[in-house]
């Protein structure tokens, strides 16, 4: 555990969201990583922009300060030369709140980054926090969306976030999740100083159970495009013609999914698990199987089920840049996965297996590690 007297150390962190509940994506690194710093005494000021969640008392517990702010989500922040997500965070009452002080500012994702190159906040430590390269993260969007209109937002939302990362020359260090990002950002920004550092997530200690399971889980927000189409995968090229049970779990599933779900026998959905829930199928599943059409970032999904789960089946992108090689089994085309699936299906997992897991997970994805590193960050 960390041990230091963090009484005097205060950081604003700007998020693109409210980090509770902490169920998708990038608030999943938010919160913990607020929960983490909590732990060690620093005192946080969050600022979240907020649409579509309710605000919670559970981050009361955890800052000194919560600010939220309104996204501004009309159609000028669309039209504008800066990226959607960038331009709809835009809020003089955030800038204000910044400069009440002068402490270090956290800027979690591309998305919060207005302010990152103002002249009012040149003398700051700012720090980017990458979650994803967001242009290409929407060039894949574009690329696996069937709607025309979708798919030209996509294409120019990515060529505006290539455009506008140019930005982040203005951070003082940039903290990365995975090493394939990392490469990446160190030859654009030659001049900068760029870290590898993983999220922070929900887990603290490995709770895979040995034996086996019945069933076989794909999990992660649906209503995200590229999670529908992974689904759609799965279902189509894979699951049609086996008799080996597959649920589909998570957050608002299309009624197009749930009708594709309806033709098969062996396939099952569950919408809108709460965390209790989903963590109960991750840890009770036989292969927990994941894919994605993306190789930037890092997969929270992939490390909760590395945690919680017993076998892991991943497409190679899943795994681009975590040194996570060693913990799945890999799959790239229909032929492969099923091939997979019937080696692992009745094979129970052991507790060698989940010697092994603890050793690879400690070493990079520890938060108390990533704690202790960011913690040195704010204090050098």
């Amino acid at each position: 555990m960390f041990i230091c007297s963090m009484s005097e150390i205060h950081l604003h962190i700007i998020s693109f969201n409210i980090p509770y509940p902490p169920n998708y994506g990038g608030v999943i690194d938010v919160f913990y990583k607020v929960k983490a710093l909590h732990r060690a005494g620093v005192k946080v000021h969050l600022h979240c922009f907020e649409y579509g969640r309710e605000i919670p008392q559970e981050l009361n517990k955890l800052c000194e300060h919560i600010y939220y702010y309104k996204r501004n989500t009309s159609v000028l922040s669309a039209v504008s030369h800066t990226p959607y997500i960038v331009k709809s965070r835009k809020s003089e009452d955030l800038m204000a709140n910044l400069l009440k002080d002068d402490y270090p500012i956290l800027f979690e994702g591309l998305h919060t980054c207005y302010y990152l190159d103002d002249n009012r906040l040149a003398n700051r430590f700012k720090i980017y926090r990458e979650s994803n390269i967001e242009h290409l993260y929407y060039y894949n969007l574009f690329k696996s969306e069937n709607n025309l209109f979708k798919r030209i937002y996509f294409l120019l939302a990515g060529l505006k976030l290539r455009i506008y990362q140019r930005t982040l020359k203005y951070a003082n260090l940039m903290l990365v999740v995975s090493e394939s990002d990392t490469t990446y950002l160190k030859d654009k920004f030659k001049l900068n100083e760029v870290v590898y550092l993983p999220s922070f997530h929900s887990n603290d200690i490995i709770t895979t159970k040995t034996g086996t399971g019945d069933y076989v889980l794909y999990h992660g927000n649906l209503s995200v495009p590229e999670n529908e189409q992974a689904a759609n995968y799965l279902i189509e090229k894979v699951f049609k013609d086996l008799q080996i049970p597959l649920i589909i779990a998570g957050l608002n599933p299309s009624e197009r999914l749930k009708s594709l779900v309806n033709k098969h026998k062996n396939i099952s959905l569950i919408a809108n698990p709460d965390e209790d829930k989903m963590n109960t199928l991750i840890e009770d599943a036989q292969i927990n199987i994941l894919h994605t059409y993306q190789a930037t970032g890092l997969k929270l999904k992939l490390l909760n089920t590395l945690y919680k789960g017993r076998y892991c089946l991943v497409n190679s992108k899943m795994l681009a840049g975590t040194n996570l090689d060693s913990l799945c089994y890999i799959a790239d085309s229909p032929e492969s996965f099923i091939e997979k699936l019937n080696l692992l299906f009745k094979k129970e997992f052991t507790t060698s297996e989940i010697d092994i897991r603890r050793e690879v997970l400690q070493k990079n994805y520890s938060n108390e590690t990533n704690l202790n590193k960011l913690v040195g960050f704010l204090t050098r």
